[in-house]
């Protein structure tokens, strides 16, 4: 396996480029059966003396279906090289195709995880947490711009356990 494990407090990335720049794929579902989409709205960080990731999903996406009935899940960042597959994987839905056939991506199947060799960072994470974006919160209106649709995301709060490299 090309991947090592590290502590994630070891990690020299920038949180912000790493997930608001580079972006990341989010995946669940089981190994048999699994989803990814690209994100760009997250963090990582610490709450309740644990390591964790946080991230958006929308119940309009097709991932949605897959975090809902999982426990686990994954984070994948990849090389700008990967920029054109992420896309890809960001604006078509994985009922309508096969995203791995058409990305050339290779899932690895590890446990109950799913991530991509082609990643540069991964993230296995244990959902701890979620709650739905309620527009009644928000204290800037112009938040509200990012929902055209009224399809508020559902925040999810992973522990992280474990921080792969290459």
């Amino acid at each position: 396996m090309k991947f090592k494990k590290i502590k994630p407090e070891l990690l020299a990335d920038n949180p912000f480029k790493l997930v608001g720049t580079d972006w990341m794929l989010i995946t669940a579902g089981t190994p048999e059966k699994f989803n990814t989409m690209t994100a760009s709205w997250g963090g990582l960080g610490v709450l309740w003396d644990r390591k964790v990731c946080f991230c958006f999903i929308r119940p309009t996406r097709y991932t949605y279906e897959f975090i809902e009935r999982s426990a686990d899940f994954t984070l994948s960042f990849f090389d700008e090289r990967y920029r054109k597959e992420l896309t890809f994987c960001g604006t078509r839905s994985g009922k309508d195709v096969d995203k791995f056939k058409e990305t050339g991506l290779h899932p690895v199947k590890d446990g109950n995880f799913v991530y991509f060799d082609e990643a540069r960072l991964v993230l296995t994470c244990r959902k701890i947490y979620y709650q739905d974006i309620d527009p009644a919160n928000f204290l800037d209106s112009g938040i509200g711009k990012a929902y055209p649709k009224k399809d508020y995301h559902r925040l999810y709060i992973g522990e992280i356990s474990s921080c792969l490299i290459v």
